[in-house]
């Protein structure tokens, strides 16, 4: 029977970490929320803690400290702000486990914060692992740390493993909705617009993450991500565009078997099987119904449309310092998507050329993965203002 844990949530405000408070809301014996964070949005951060009443609250900033404290003086909450608070409340006693649902590379020191202190990771956070996954995953196989996938496709291929931990992987697929512009040539990607890229056909997520999808980026760093998470070589992982979006992903075994994990579009499934593991505790979730999906398609994912996914490949097979150049490229861009400063297709451009130009370490230290995602970014601003 599942112990009560303790849980730590940073990126309390996010998709996921809305997502993940309505899990611990529905089950209040099985979760004991102890933390809860955000980077700027101070209002639902307030509403949430007055709400769900958590030991302790972060705001990453800290021009809104002196607004949250005073907002939850009378409640008996401790209060901090700043990036050094974050990693400094994961290694609190009573917390077990720490889903690290922040955005972007802000996602990794926390992370390593938490893996130091023995506490096991809800990895919802892929740019922890794209950055830096050689350094998190030795260091929390140094400490016994399990870290627990919960994007829907590392949860799914997560998943299928259980029972199989023994037996080699041959290969996994990532499957991929193919986002808003499957089937799109460049030529009509020259013309996207912004509302166009945040319409996802079958998922809600935050924006960074939405154009990351529209692009194949996501996927891209997904595919970085089970590399580290699963120990495979590039020629392992394989994407495949399934529009219906219901196999999150399969295992092939070395005797030709396969395992797939279904299942209707829901975040909260892989957010729950990540903090309950090995536990699968009842919802009320929608079940899926074969009738209502008679044909379930796949295509060839299109790496020459959607460069950013050859892009990944590239950084995982070039390793060192390659990956975490491009995904601090890849934050520059989108944000500068997301203030429509720069055209669709320039997020791949950009991202193409930070790769190509970033001073490559084959064998970098932690120190050596920030330098890199400094010098990324402003070589990214640099070329954002060269068309």
């Amino acid at each position: 029977m599942m112990q009560k844990k303790g849980v730590a949530i940073l990126g309390s405000t996010g998709s996921i970490g809305t997502q993940a408070l309505e899990v611990i809301q529905e089950y209040p014996d099985k979760f004991d929320l102890q933390v809860i964070t955000a980077q700027s949005n101070s209002k639902l951060l307030i509403e949430q803690a007055k709400f769900f009443q958590p030991n302790t609250v972060v705001i990453g900033d800290e021009a809104k400290y002196q607004e949250v404290k005073d907002a939850l003086f009378s409640e008996d909450i401790h209060v901090y702000a700043g990036a050094q608070a974050l990693c400094q409340v994961v290694e609190f006693n009573e917390v077990d486990i720490v889903l690290t649902a922040l955005v972007g590379y802000a996602g990794l020191k926390p992370t390593l914060a938490a893996i130091e202190a023995g506490k096991d990771i809800a990895l919802a956070n892929k740019e922890t692992l794209v950055v830096a996954g050689e350094i998190v995953t030795e260091r929390a196989r140094a400490k016994g740390i399990n870290i627990y996938p919960v994007d829907s496709e590392h949860s799914a291929i997560f998943q299928c493993l259980v029972g199989e931990f023994h037996n080699p992987i041959e290969k996994i697929y990532l499957t991929a909705s193919g986002g808003p512009f499957r089937g799109w040539s460049i030529d009509a990607l020259k013309s996207v617009t912004l509302s166009q890229a945040l319409r996802h056909p079958n998922w809600s997520m935050g924006a960074k993450i939405t154009i990351d999808s529209a692009s194949m980026m996501n996927k891209g760093l997904e595919v970085i991500e089970a590399k580290w998470l699963f120990g495979l070589k590039s020629e392992q992982i394989d994407v495949i565009v399934h529009p219906q979006s219901i196999v999150h992903s399969l295992v092939q075994f070395q005797d030709g078997s396969m395992k797939a994990q279904m299942g209707l579009p829901d975040m909260k499934l892989p957010i729950q099987f990540a903090l309950t593991y090995p536990d699968r505790l009842q919802t009320n979730l929608p079940r899926f119904n074969f009738l209502d999906y008679p044909q379930l398609t796949f295509e060839q994912a299109d790496k020459k449309t959607f460069r950013n996914l050859q892009l990944a490949y590239e950084a995982l097979d070039k390793k060192g310092t390659a990956a975490c150049a491009l995904n601090a490229a890849n934050e520059i861009a989108v944000q500068l998507f997301l203030e429509e400063k720069i055209g669709f297709l320039d997020i791949a451009r950009i991202n193409e050329r930070v790769l190509l130009d970033t001073p490559f370490l084959s064998n970098p230290s932690y120190e050596d993965y920030v330098e890199t995602d400094l010098l990324a970014r402003e070589l990214a601003t640099k070329l954002s203002f060269r068309k």
